[in-house]
């Protein structure tokens, strides 16, 4: 995958340790193995140790040099419990040592508490325990009202003209945002795509409207997100409203936009009104594009956890450790 292949370097420079909280998935452990094997990272495995066995036993998968913890008999247990009663005030001291079995749980604690660099999981739990766990174990970054995420796409051919990437965001955590909210996805964005791509940040607010073309409460949500964008980070080059085709295809963009703020027909990161259109959007662009969808990752949390989809394959779990560990 060339897209990860050039983020290794950075990922290995500094040794870190992943936690993976889902030990029963043999798409985890055969990652597990990847990463141990290529010296990314060193991997700690929670579950009940023997299931964790039996599942790499019948996929024929090797674990020597990874960790398994069992979170209910490990002897840092009641200290992370402890951790978790005193981060969740409506959490008493047993039920944070009920709760902290949950291995979502200990391996966000494991993170808060210096034991892990970070926390991958999503490949057997939905977003929503995943966000769950993670706003209770390592919270929100200072200054983050809106934790959001994104996806790094990365399309083999693009309209003919050779492999491109994309930021694509939210299509993971926030339902229907407002403006405000929509604005916070978008700066986000472009600080991650500041990171991850190799040419500048070109923000598009997507609709089903490209300037004024159709009236709606819907465009009007994007457009009052664009001026918010525009107060608070001055300094992005971010246009909208915009419908996908004019955002990408020079073409279109000429036909539609006379004044594209160097945005549109050139987007490269997309910024989808809500996550029904950003969910079928990656999805789409995916599976009939061929594209590498590399995530979700967080934007928001006080340190590093990443989702996955319940459809990724190994590959994509070794990407998202690769890219979670290079970018920290």
């Amino acid at each position: 995958m060339p897209t990860i292949d050039r983020f290794i370097d950075s990922a290995k420079a500094i040794p870190r340790s992943i936690v993976l909280p889902e030990g029963t998935d043999q798409r985890v452990l055969a990652a597990a193995r990847h990463l141990v094997d290529e010296k990314i990272a060193s991997v700690i495995v929670l579950g009940d140790p023997k299931e964790t066995l039996k599942t790499a036993a019948d996929a024929s998968i090797d674990l020597a040099a990874i960790e398994l913890v069992d979170p209910s008999r490990h002897g840092e247990t009641d200290r992370l419990a402890a951790g978790l009663a005193d981060r969740n005030k409506k959490i008493d001291a047993d039920q944070a040592l009920e709760m902290i079995s949950q291995p979502l749980l200990f391996g966000g604690m494991m993170v808060a508490g210096g034991m892990a660099d970070a926390m991958i999981a999503g490949a057997a739990n939905e977003t929503g325990k995943v966000i769950s766990a993670g706003l209770k174990t390592v919270g929100l970054a200072p200054g983050i009202n809106r934790l959001s995420s994104y996806f790094l796409m990365a399309v083999p051919n693009f309209m003919g003209s050779g492999p491109r990437e994309f930021i694509f965001a939210d299509c993971a955590v926030n339902i229907d945002p407002d403006p405000q909210e929509l604005a916070d996805i978008t700066i986000a964005s472009a600080q991650s795509a500041a990171k991850l791509l190799t040419e500048e940040p070109r923000v598009a607010l997507l609709s089903f409207s490209t300037k004024g073309s159709a009236r709606a409460e819907q465009v009007d949500k994007v457009t009052a997100a664009l001026d918010i964008v525009r107060r608070r980070a001055p300094e992005l080059t971010v246009d909208g409203e915009l419908q996908a085709d004019a955002s990408f295809v020079p073409a279109v963009a000429e036909r539609k936009v006379k004044d594209g703020a160097g945005v549109a027909g050139a987007a490269n990161v997309l910024i989808f009104p809500d996550l029904n259109s950003g969910n079928i959007g990656y999805k789409l662009v995916q599976y009939m594009g061929n594209a590498d969808a590399i995530g979700p990752f967080f934007q928001g949390f006080a340190k590093p956890v990443c989702d996955l989809s319940r459809g990724c394959s190994v590959d994509d779990i070794i990407g998202a450790a690769i890219i979670m560990l290079a970018t920290a």
